[in-house]
């Protein structure tokens, strides 16, 4: 049986369907929401997580159009098919803008809608547009509006640290969005997504009755990939990659699993995939980075420049209920933009304090996250930097953290000192960071155990590495806190050898790893004393 080809970067749900192609079903959370209480929805999700898609789907369906349903959980639900009129707005193409630019690219998708259903004539303004548009076709169609807008933040997210251009463009999106709340009679339903949430737009400022389902349990899987979905429809096509990679179909779930899985929206909730990143994998049959291949928002590095984010605190960050919910452009803290984003996940929460603790997702988005932040630390060295990360990696598998280690030590050697550098924050992080790009091994910067935290721990296939570092200090120092706080028990029952080691660092003089000692599984050290 042919596999069905994957939508790679498609959005439309129509083109998806009458191409036969791979299709998630996703009609179930479609028709729960349209039949609910509520009119108004809010969806948060990251960049490439189906919202688009999503978005056309519920295009199609309040259109009517039940040919495209067939086979799909919505088709036993549904018995009217009532046909709706519907204005879509995309808010995507609305990025790097002044305020000029922006008011012409919104007014152009106000035209576009207002020829599609016969208007010629219009207020000049966007807000009394966008109203004259809704009431016209409302009483000239003699049914209630839908309207779907997709990535509503789009145009803000370029500027939201800069504190001059910001309110200029959320006034000029506020002013367009406006007329939803003085437009309720004539609306059927209203649907935005986005990635963050900006308080003082008018949809969520104004409209009170705005349902967030971001977080909803009951939404948990609309957007992306769940486990139960890739076994249920892609079956075949793990299948398929576990020949190509030579991996077992259990062998090939795993890799799968710790590259594109880990995914929380709510606690609990079902695991969920990146799906841009997942089916361009089942695609080439290569386990690669796609989703940040695809991009890097520039916005997020400068907003963890912004909040001084150290690299050893982006795992393992713990926030309330109330930091969700935290006006983007007010924010005290980076962790709501981080989950928001994908670059964070809910990892656990805690009901009697309403707190949750937030982890990186998984292998891409550590991996991607990490070397985002490199050139914070090796400078114009970057591209020797990863070349020797990816040898200090074979090391490491292999069971040779003395290699590993002698290769990172004659590196940095090649790194010019600045006087930035010279405090033991910087190799701290630096080290963090160049641990966290080896792959594809799980790295852990300051695990919790019973007696305190490791500084870090590095999971292998067969090893475990419980790494202390120092300053001025010695090796020896290092690995009596391994073993005095009896780190190692907390993988007694891994099945795998257990190394310990202990790091020390000159920041006065050296600039460098002076010496290490590596014991367990291993007997050597190094001393360059």
């Amino acid at each position: 049986m042919a596999l069905k080809l994957y939508p790679i970067g498609m959005q439309t749900f129509s083109e998806i369907r009458e191409k036969d192609m791979l299709y998630v079903d996703k009609t179930e959370y479609v028709y729960r929401m349209s039949h609910g209480s509520g009119k108004f929805f809010f969806l948060s999700r990251p960049r490439r997580f189906g919202k688009s898609l999503l978005v056309s789907t519920m295009k199609s369906y309040f259109e009517g159009c039940k040919e495209l349903f067939k086979g799909l959980a919505i088709e036993r639900l549904e018995t009217e098919w009532i046909k709706y009129p519907v204005l879509h707005f995309s808010m995507a193409g609305g990025k790097h803008m002044d305020k000029e630019s922006l008011e012409d690219f919104l007014g152009h998708r106000l035209l576009d809608e207002e020829l599609r259903f016969g208007i010629i004539e219009h207020p000049t303004n966007a807000n009394d547009r966008l109203i004259n548009l809704i009431r016209t076709i409302y009483n000239k169609m003699g049914k209630p509006v839908v309207v779907l807008i997709d990535e509503y933040d789009a145009p803000l997210l370029d500027v939201v640290h800069e504190d001059d251009h910001l309110p200029v463009l959320r006034n000029v999106m506020r002013n367009f969005f406006s007329p939803l709340k003085d437009c309720d009679q004539y609306l059927r339903f209203v649907f935005l997504t986005g990635i963050t949430k900006f308080s003082q737009v008018s949809i969520f400022s104004e409209l009170n009755n705005i349902i967030n389902i971001s977080m909803d349990p009951r939404y948990d899987g609309i957007c992306g990939i769940t486990k139960d979905e890739l076994i249920t429809y892609m079956s075949e096509d793990v299948d398929s990659l576990a020949q190509r990679l030579q991996f077992t179909h259990e062998q090939t779930l795993q890799r799968l699993t710790l590259q594109y899985d880990g995914y929380h929206f709510t606690w609990p909730s079902a695991d969920v995939f990146n799906p841009f990143s997942l089916l361009n994998c089942l695609d080439s049959g290569r386990l690669g980075s796609y989703w940040f291949e695809s991009g890097t928002p520039t916005y997020l590095i400068e907003m963890m420049r912004k909040f001084n984010l150290k690299p050893s605190n982006i795992g393992g960050m713990r926030a309330d209920s109330a930091s969700f919910d935290a006006p983007t452009e007010r924010m005290a803290s980076i962790v709501p933009l981080l989950y928001q984003s994908g670059y964070l996940t809910i990892k656990d929460y805690d009901e009697d304090i309403d707190l949750y603790t937030l982890g990186i997702p998984n292998n891409e988005i550590r991996v991607g996250l990490y070397s985002s932040l490199l050139p914070n630390f090796l400078g114009e060295e970057v591209v020797e930097g990863r070349v020797v990360i990816a040898n200090m990696s074979r090391c490491i598998n292999n069971g040779d953290m003395d290699g590993a280690l002698e290769l990172l030590r004659t590196f940095l050697e090649t790194v010019p000192y600045c006087d930035n550098t010279a405090y033991e924050g910087h190799y701290q992080q630096m080290m963090y960071v160049v641990f966290s790009l080896l792959t594809p091994y799980r790295i852990t910067v300051e695990q919790r155990t019973s007696r305190g935290r490791t500084d870090m721990t590095l999971e292998t296939e067969r090893y475990v590495y419980i790494m202390e570092l120092k300053f001025g200090k010695s090796t020896d120092e290092a690995l009596a806190q391994i073993e005095d706080r009896k780190y190692a028990k907390a993988f007694a029952l891994s099945g795998k050898d257990v190394i310990k080691v202990g790091i020390n660092f000159d920041v006065d003089k050296e600039h460098n790893i002076v010496d290490w000692k590596v014991l367990g599984a291993q007997t050597n050290n190094y001393n360059n004393g």
